[in-house]
């Protein structure tokens, strides 16, 4: 794709050579000239100098910093984004039923569904346009799966679970297993039926081996637009909202509702029944266990607002200091006046 169309289909400016051919992207130190890269991190301006990319997306204070071709935006990784969606399009899997996926005969799949080998549909699901089953994946009676949403390979989809339109879910997901409901007679823990569903919006995209458990009484829903990432685990009863994205090893514990637009980094856990409002960011291993209902930044365990939190880290590593000048005026002569 030229340049000059590039920019078009992505409504950026461009400067310089506008039929410069691209064809695939890559980053500063590897890109060759008919890749497109992205400069958006000063760290990598050294990069940037000497890439032999074929053009470059960049925010326009920065022009000056490359030679070549750009696409300039405000919002660099934005546009290298979509334009690595342009360049580089999801394939096109033909569609048809292996002969080796097994198929109930009251399932009903829409047009161009593509089942692949070892799958199985079972009876009631319901598949829309264009969906497509990785290998050895498994929906349950009664699945709703919406057009143009792709499982990957051993994907577990069980009885009841909703998925919505234009869905990517990785490898080895598992949704709609029981939540861990448990109630306990005198040291012996006894299972509390699961009888909810997992209800997921449209245009989410759920990590490899990542949990989904079934509601116990309510559903778990997941919102339209959110991202979770590898290796999550999502408890019964849980309500994430729209565009809510959740990073690698969270763990999420049942009945939370997380509002809209949160951003939950890495290794952060939740307790229970709590209630995060909309606009939350809360940064790496951070351990959550009262409701958050101010939007903002969070860290720490528990999670605080990170400003306090990062005041009273600075504090902490004061200790040691304050604690010997305590000992040293403890052990000071007095001097003989009265308070």
């Amino acid at each position: 794709m030229r340049l000059r169309e590039l920019a078009a289909r992505l409504g950026a400016a461009f400067d310089g050579d506008g039929e410069r051919e691209l064809d695939a992207v890559a980053t500063l130190a590897a890109a060759g000239p008919r890749q497109l890269s992205f400069f958006a991190n000063r760290h990598y301006r050294r990069q940037l100098a000497g890439s032999a990319a074929g053009a470059v997306v960049l925010a326009p204070a920065d022009r000056a910093l490359f030679p070549g071709p750009v696409l300039l935006s405000d919002n660099p990784y934005l546009v290298f984004a979509r334009a690595a969606a342009l360049l580089h399009p999801r394939p096109a899997f033909p569609p048809g039923v292996h002969p080796q996926a097994t198929v109930d005969s009251t399932a009903r799949l829409g047009a161009d569904v593509r089942i692949e080998a070892g799958a199985v549909i079972e009876a009631g699901a319901r598949l829309g346009d264009r969906v497509v089953v990785g290998a050895g994946s498994y929906v349950g009676d009664g699945v709703q799966i919406g057009n143009d949403t792709r499982l990957g390979p051993r994907v577990t989809l069980l009885a009841g679970t909703q998925i919505g339109a234009r869905c990517v879910i990785h490898p080895g997901a598992v949704l709609g297993a029981d939540g861990f409901g448990l109630a306990n007679d005198r040291g012996v823990w006894v299972k509390v039926p699961q009888l909810g569903r997992v209800v997921v919006g449209d245009d989410v995209e759920i990590g490899a081996n990542t949990a989904i458990d079934r509601g116990a009484l309510d559903d778990t829903v997941i919102g339209n637009g959110v991202k979770l990432d590898n290796l999550v685990q999502v408890a019964h009863g849980v309500r994430i909202g729209d565009h809510t994205a959740v990073a690698a090893c969270v763990g999420i514990s049942g009945s939370t509702v997380i509002g809209r637009h949160c951003v939950i980094a890495g290794g952060v856990g939740f307790v229970g029944h709590l209630d995060i409002c909309d606009g939350v960011t809360i940064t790496g291993m951070s351990m959550v266990a009262q409701s958050i209902t101010k939007p903002g930044v969070y860290s720490g365990i528990p999670a605080e607002e990170s400003r306090r939190w990062r005041r009273n880290i600075g504090r902490f590593h004061q200790l040691d200091e304050l604690a010997r000048r305590l000992l040293r005026l403890e052990r000071s002569p007095k001097d003989g006046t009265d308070e």
